[in-house]
This record gives structure tokens, C-alpha cells and sequence, in this order.
């Protein structure tokens, strides 16, 4: 295992990454492309946390009850921003991506600067978060710019006058299903989100949005989103693709269908769930988790709200199997645990082991009964693939690392 990191150590690194905007055909075959790079930073947020398990809880029971437009922005612990140009010429605003979300909304810190291209609609926005807050204000049109070649024409974006945001956040690039914007906006039913606009006006050749984290305990800490196409030098081996689910409210959003085991235990049959960006945990059904609980000898951690176990018990871990439309990624004990370098960021003890499993709230069945967030999503490349309706993992590089 290699030594840990302290949190004060990773929040003095530059820790930039990129995100690759790729102008290209559709990811079978692949063909050659140009490609652009814009600077995506990795933010540990240490400010207002209380509960990582309850914040990441609470974004999803709105979810279940039927709330696609409720998302959560606030008690992430390690985010990814990027600056994004509005208006003619352009002022950046820095925005965090989420998977979970299908709008763009911006003047949380910064205010909206109009411009030649800013067009009025006379609509309003509003999106309530999990938590009972929300953000709220004017629908405009305007010309949005990823990089030099990759600018929107005409792109909703909803302008703040009233917002609760993590620190340091102008707004949000949501990058989800378009029936995620239902309800967003007044006079509207749906809101064409960046990955429709840039295929319908010829940007990118397919609405294929691949995206690539490394752990935040690695060495280079870090992230790449591929728009049009995915990133083959960061995968080991094929991508498998599985069908968005049926299932709802899971079929709303990146939703897909599959079972867990633990070791050769299994302890959530086949349901549906969603895969998010903007979760931290690996969220799952109240009776699978508390298999997993029994199985690990965890702790429930009220400070955290994570599974504690000692170092004994982690020895003894065994390896969680997530089965996907017959493929099988394993999830071994180091990507189980809590970055031991970001402990005090939860409020956790330095020398404590926690674990990223936690109680999504509700027994299996509800149709939303677990949640891939960040800690499956460092493993596993991922692809959002709109034009056939589908989800694919890979193996990277980081599947199998000891960083925790």
C-alpha cells in the first residue's frame, strides 16, 4: 500500500486536469479525430460538511420520490470543475460537472455578464435540491464556449438570482438525459442540454460523453471528459455497453440494471440504479447494505456516517462483484475504503478505516436501489452513449491500484 497523503498536502497541489472535448465520429469504429483540451481542477471541499453519507442520501430520495429535477450540489468532498465561456465575447465561469444534471446555470458567485448574444425568454428556472434548498431565476439563450472549438449557439442557461452552492462554484454543466430538464423551466416541457446542442449543430459526430477519473488519493489525482467519442489510451480493455433500464425512476436518468456480491455472498439481486458523477458514495438498498454491514463487521461511524472496520477487518475484506448485462467488475477491498488522506475532510479520524458502501435509504424494490457514484467511477472508465440508448464500463489503469 502506498503512504497516504494529508488532506492539507493534496489541497496545496496544483492537482489540474483535463477535459479532452473531441470532435469526432461515432465510437464504433473510431476514427481519427482532432481533439481539445480545456483544464478541469479537482477541488477537495472541506467547507460545511456534515454527514457525507446523509448529503449523498438525501440527493437520492428526492430522486426516488419522483423529483427529476432535484439534484444536490452542496457537502461534496472532491469535485470537478471547469471554466466555460458565455456570451460574445465569452466571460468563464467555473462550473461543476454532474452526469445527474441536464441543465446549465451559472451566476452563483459571478454575475451573468449579457452581451450581444444574451436573449431573454421570459422563463424562469428552478431546481430544488435533496437537501430543501434550491436555486432559481431567469432562462436566457446564449452562445456557450467548452474551448475554441467547441462553442454552442442558442444553449439555455439558466441565470441565478438565488443559489446555495459549494464554495467557489458559479453554476453547474449538467451533462444527463434531456428528460432531466422536464420541470426545470416555465412555458417548457424539455431544455436541449450541451451533449443534443453540440450534436445537432454538427460539433461532435455522435452524443458519446466517455469520462475517466483517477482516485483522488493517486499521485495524479485527476479527470478527462470526452465529448463525441471515449478516450481509448485510458482503458485496458473493451468497453461493455449495457442498456439504459426500463425501470423507473432509475430510466430518468444514466440508469442501468444489476446485481452485487460480496465475495461469493450476493446481497442485491438484480435491480435498477443510476450511475452519477455527482454522488460521492456507492450508495445501495437498506437490506443489501445491511448484508454488507454483517458480512464486513462495519460500524456505523455517526460523525461520517460511514461503515467503520479496524485494520484486522480489513485483511480480512473480500471483493465486491458488480454484475452488468453479464460482465462482472470487481471492486476490490482498497476501493472499498475511504481515502485515508481525506479522513479529517468528513470529520472522520486520521487513522481510521471507513468504508465507501452506505445506506441509500429504502429497501430494494423502490426502482432506484443503488447508485455508482465517484468511488465506482474512479475504477471504471465510463460512456454515456444517447444515440443508442446505453452505458458502457472498462478497466483502467486504476482498477486494481492500492491508494487508499
Amino acid at each position: 500500500m502506498v503512504p497516504s497523503r494529508s488532506l492539507s498536502s493534496l489541497l496545496a497541489l496544483p492537482a489540474l486536469a483535463f477535459l479532452s472535448l473531441s470532435a469526432s465520429a461515432s465510437p464504433h469504429p473510431r476514427t481519427a479525430s482532432s481533439t481539445a483540451t480545456l483544464k478541469l481542477a479537482v477541488r477537495i471541499n472541506s467547507y460545511g460538511i456534515q454527514n457525507i453519507a446523509v448529503a449523498d442520501r438525501a440527493r437520492i430520495q428526492a430522486r426516488q420520490a419522483g423529483g427529476s429535477s432535484s439534484i444536490g450540489v452542496t457537502n461534496n468532498v472532491t469535485i470537478y470543475t471547469a471554466d466555460i465561456g458565455v456570451g460574445s465575447p465569452p466571460t468563464y465561469y467555473t462550473v461543476l460537472i454532474d452526469t445527474g444534471n441536464a441543465n446549465i446555470w451559472i451566476g452563483a458567485k459571478k454575475p451573468y455578464e449579457k452581451t450581444a448574444t444574451s436573449q431573454d425568454t421570459g422563463n424562469t428556472f428552478s431546481i430544488a435540491y435533496g437537501d430543501g434548498s434550491s436555486v432559481s431565476g431567469e432562462e436566457y439563450t446564449d452562445t456557450v464556449t467548452l474551448n475554441c472549438d467547441l462553442v454552442i449557439s442558442n444553449q439555455s442557461i439558466g441565470v441565478a438570482s438565488q443559489a446555495s452552492v459549494t464554495a467557489g462554484i458559479d453554476g453547474f454543466l449538467g451533462l444527463g438525459p434531456v428528460d432531466l430538464t422536464r420541470g426545470t423551466v416555465s412555458n417548457t416541457g424539455e431544455v436541449a442540454p450541451v451533449m443534443e446542442n453540440l450534436y445537432t449543430q454538427g460539433t461532435i459526430g455522435s452524443e458519446v460523453l466517455g469520462v475517466f477519473f483517477a482516485p483522488a488519493s493517486s499521485d495524479d489525482g485527476c479527470g478527462e471528459l470526452t465529448f463525441g467519442d471515449y478516450d481509448a489510451s485510458k482503458i485496458t480493455g473493451d468497453i461493455s455497453y449495457v442498456p439504459i433500464t426500463s425501470t423507473s425512476p432509475a430510466s430518468t436518468f444514466w440508469g442501468i440494471d444489476q446485481s452485487i456480491s460480496y465475495g461469493d455472498t450476493p446481497i442485491l439481486n438484480q435491480k435498477a440504479g443510476i450511475v452519477d458523477t455527482g454522488c460521492t458514495l456507492i450508495l445501495i438498498a437498506t437490506d443489501a447494505f445491511e448484508k454488507y454491514q454483517s458480512a464486513t463487521g462495519g460500524t456505523l461511524d455517526e460523525a461520517t456516517g460511514l461503515l467503520q472496520i479496524s485494520s484486522d477487518q480489513y485483511d480480512q475484506l473480500s471483493s465486491l462483484y458488480f454484475t452488468i448485462d453479464g460482465v462482472t467488475y470487481e471492486l476490490t477491498p482498497n476501493a472499498q475504503i475511504w481515502p485515508r488522506s481525506l479522513n479529517t475532510a468528513v470529520h472522520g479520524d486520521a487513522n481510521s478505516i471507513y468504508l465507501v458502501l452506505a445506506d441509500i435509504g429504502s429497501p430494494s424494490g423502490s426502482g432506484l436501489d443503488f447508485v455508482n457514484g465517484y468511488y465506482f467511477l474512479e475504477r471504471f472508465y465510463s460512456v454515456y452513449d444517447t444515440t443508442n440508448s446505453q452505458v458502457g464500463f472498462a478497466t483502467t489503469e486504476w482498477t486494481y491500484a492500492i491508494t487508499n
